[in-house]
């Protein structure tokens, strides 16, 4: 049986679905169903929320999951009131904090994802525009500024990763393609020559990389698995000859993989 799982908020949800997520995955083998109802920022629309947790329970049979980031006091009063198991995710931290800081918190919603930090929101926008214009080694034009290359194979995880570091982050990062005539070699493409101290490599299995090859290009040599065991072999020889770090991203998601590269390379944003 499915267990629902409600994520509230008066902003946009995010924080609530990560938070919540990040518990959930602790627990191995159940399935949810997850929802999320952001902006429930008065009494009356907690209530007709209450009253659909209520609904989808009774239905179930089954106590939803609740978790909350939900900081107005009168809507959260309501939300508490559903049958659901009520985790609210802020009112275990706020009131600690509260007491150690002295002052009281605001309870100003969205913060979390608003506009309070200004520069750092142009800096994400700066970031992610400039990792759009070299996506794939579209443009050569001031690579100089990355802070981080990317480098693998086609379908290794590189424009999703390097987006992420972008958006998340506001990191000057693109991405280039190892070519199988730069694999052949093995050498770096010569728009990459002279900026070695900013690449990252990323690599995978072979069974892996052709399943994914395929659903792009079914029955190709591109997507064959000795093509695939090929590109990955030569590319990692290519790391180690230029004393590039690399990751096997087969089985990591794109944020450990961000998180992997960041580390790596010092990255702080």
């Amino acid at each position: 049986m499915q267990r629902h799982v409600f994520f509230l908020s008066d902003g946009t949800g995010i924080t609530a679905e990560t938070l919540g997520n990040s518990l959930l995955t602790q627990f191995e083998g159940l399935e949810f169903r997850k929802v999320t109802l952001p902006f429930i920022a008065t009494p009356e629309k907690a209530r007709a929320t209450v009253d659909y947790i209520n609904h989808v329970g009774d239905s179930d049979g089954a106590r939803p999951l609740v978790f909350s980031t939900t900081t107005n006091d009168a809507a959260r009063a309501v939300l508490r009131e559903c049958k659901g198991l009520f985790i609210d995710l802020f009112d275990t931290y706020i009131h600690t904090l509260e007491q150690e800081l002295g002052v009281p918190s605001t309870q100003a919603q969205g913060r979390a994802h608003g506009l309070a930090d200004g520069s750092r929101y142009n800096a994400r926008i700066d970031a992610m525009n400039y990792a759009m214009e070299h996506d794939d080694g579209q443009s050569t034009r001031d690579l100089s500024k990355a802070e981080l290359i990317l480098i693998a194979p086609s379908r290794c995880g590189k424009t999703p990763t390097t987006l992420y570091l972008a958006l998340q982050h506001g990191i000057f990062a693109t991405n280039f393609p190892l070519l199988e005539e730069d694999l052949e070699k093995p050498r770096l493409p010569t728009a990459l020559q002279g900026l070695e101290d900013r690449l990252f490599g990323l690599t995978s299995d072979p069974e892996r990389l052709a399943q994914v090859r395929n659903e792009r290009r079914p029955g190709s040599r591109y997507a064959s698995l000795a093509q695939c065991a090929f590109e990955l072999r030569q590319a990692e020889q290519l790391y180690r000859r230029y004393n590039v770090p690399y990751v096997n991203s087969a089985n990591m998601s794109i944020e450990e993989i961000a998180a992997t590269v960041m580390q790596e390379k010092a990255l702080r944003h």
